[in-house]
């Protein structure tokens, strides 16, 4: 190693120190408090039972953050001071393993080293030719692999999969329409388009159909059986009756895990009817496709190999760091028809920084973007699929448990299958308020985080159980929990 770049030493040209670098003065005082917080991460996550669930941020702690522009500087260990006392304490609570109101990944220490060497390589992942492009390339393989998909398909990090969904609802309507409709939208479109989800769907499909300009009221919502399914002959009838209308179908979104349930739509089965209607077959795998990735739980999902695409969340139970949303698309000239961009500072070469055919930024639309991928590959290069898949199993098993032990009980009842990780459950004779009640309570107890959700018009309990810290010792812990609260309760209205 050269002096001139040894540890502690700038290089003499734009050292740091001077009055335009923005790095640090002293490098080793600089290493010495990074390793300090790192150190307080580590800890926090090696510790976080110790913790309240979630708390509410004090007064203190809000006003702390309405103070004006700060136009001088301060010292870095103050500023981390801050961090310590004002937001650690703070946070959405997702690290822990009774945290289960909603479908967060609890993330791992691989993870967050990963969005250490992420953000020093502060790499832009919309093109040019570096690794950065390569990770993400071997991610889009990797998880083309699990899912069935052919050699070729083309993938693509986002935010989440609300915005997955909505990209593959964008080359849907390109596949339909052409690639004119970039250009001249959908005023020349002599059919209205539709879609079809199941009531059961995600509000971001609607979403995307506002977004995409052709409107929420082309959503067809299909009706679902008993456990929350998509019901095949519904779907077959609501297309028959649109395109006798003079409509124009163009796709059908399949859930593999509903936001409320858990259940899991006739993959294979609406796979066929896209495949009979020329349909676009897009799947929302946002709770359930890692899944996938364990051997117990692999037949589930049978029929999704055959979608044109698919979008899923590596931070939910993949257990990346937020943010790790992914879609995978199996026509990848269809992918990057519907965004690449013909603009004079994203010409390619066949060398230099400029090489490459393809960057992301043609596969969506997003030109800045992180080195997500880099989360992503660490945490599965390091855990492996097994690791990651026994995981994903043991938190259903966890839901399986957690419901016989609701059962057993006189109070509480079951209010929906438990297909995966998710539980629904009521209280007997209990009003919408007392439920509502209950689960603010318990969130503001800091002993437990679960939130609510309306099955068949009755306000339920939902445990949605992601974490891979959770334990069947913590399931029994947070039924005593609720065992103490009902008889806190009945004791209040007996005194």
């Amino acid at each position: 190693m050269s002096p001139a770049v040894k540890r502690g030493h700038a290089p003499a040209s734009g050292a740091a120190g001077t009055s335009a670098s923005l790095d640090p003065a002293n490098w080793e005082q600089f290493r010495e408090i990074a390793h300090g917080i790192l150190d307080d991460m580590i800890d926090h996550i090696e510790t976080i039972r110790q913790r309240p669930v979630w708390q509410r941020p004090t007064d203190e702690v809000r006003e702390r953050f309405t103070r004006p522009l700060p136009n001088d500087p301060r010292d870095l260990s103050d500023v981390l001071n801050d961090v310590r006392t004002h937001i650690m304490p703070f946070a959405t609570g997702n690290l822990h393993p009774l945290f289960m109101g909603w479908v967060h990944g609890a993330g791992t220490p691989i993870g967050m080293v990963a969005e250490i060497v992420a953000s020093g390589l502060n790499m832009n992942c919309g093109g040019r030719d570096h690794a950065g492009l390569a990770v993400e390339q071997q991610i889009v393989r990797w998880i083309g692999e699990a899912l069935g998909y052919p050699d070729g398909a083309s993938g693509l990090f986002l935010t989440g999969s609300s915005m997955a969904n909505f990209v593959a609802l964008t080359i849907a309507r390109t596949a339909a329409l052409g690639q004119s409709v970039r250009e001249t939208g959908l005023r020349n479109c002599e059919r209205e388009l539709v879609a079809y989800a199941s009531a059961e769907a995600h509000s971001c499909i609607a979403q995307a159909m506002q977004l995409s300009g052709i409107g929420s009221a082309n959503l067809r919502t299909i009706a679902v059986d008993g456990a929350g399914r998509m019901a095949p002959d519904a779907l077959r009838a609501t297309i028959a009756e649109d395109r006798a209308k003079g409509f124009l179908p163009f796709l059908v979104v399949g859930t593999a895990g509903t936001v409320n349930t858990g259940a899991i739509d006739p993959l294979a089965e609406i796979a066929e009817i896209a495949f009979q209607q020329n349909l676009w077959f897009h799947v929302d795998g946002a709770i359930g496709a890692l899944a996938m990735l364990s051997d117990s739980m692999r037949g589930l999902f049978k029929g999704i190999e055959k979608s044109a695409s698919v979008a899923l969340d590596f931070h939910k139970w993949g257990q990346v760091p937020y943010d790790a949303g992914f879609l995978l698309v199996r026509d990848g000239d269809a992918h990057k028809r519907a965004f690449a961009q013909p603009a004079a500072y994203l010409q390619r070469a066949d060398r230099g920084l400029a090489a490459g055919e393809t960057w992301p930024c043609d596969l969506g639309p997003d030109l800045s973007r992180g080195f997500r991928a880099l989360k992503t590959w660490m945490t599965i290069e390091a855990l492996g699929t097994d690791r990651i898949g026994n995981s994903i199993a043991h938190t259903c098993m966890l839901a399986r448990h957690l419901a016989e032990r609701l059962e057993c009980h006189s109070a509480f009842e079951v209010k929906a299958p438990v297909a995966l990780n998710i539980v629904c459950f009521g209280i007997r004779g209990a009003t919408f308020e007392f439920v509502r009640n209950l689960v603010l309570d318990l969130q503001e107890s800091g002993l437990a985080a679960p939130s609510w959700t309306t099955l068949d018009g009755e306000l339920v309990v939902r445990c949605a159980i992601v974490n891979h810290r959770t334990t069947v010792a913590d399931i029994d812990r947070f039924v005593d929990t609720l065992d103490r609260y009902l008889a806190d309760k009945a004791t209040e209205r007996g005194a």
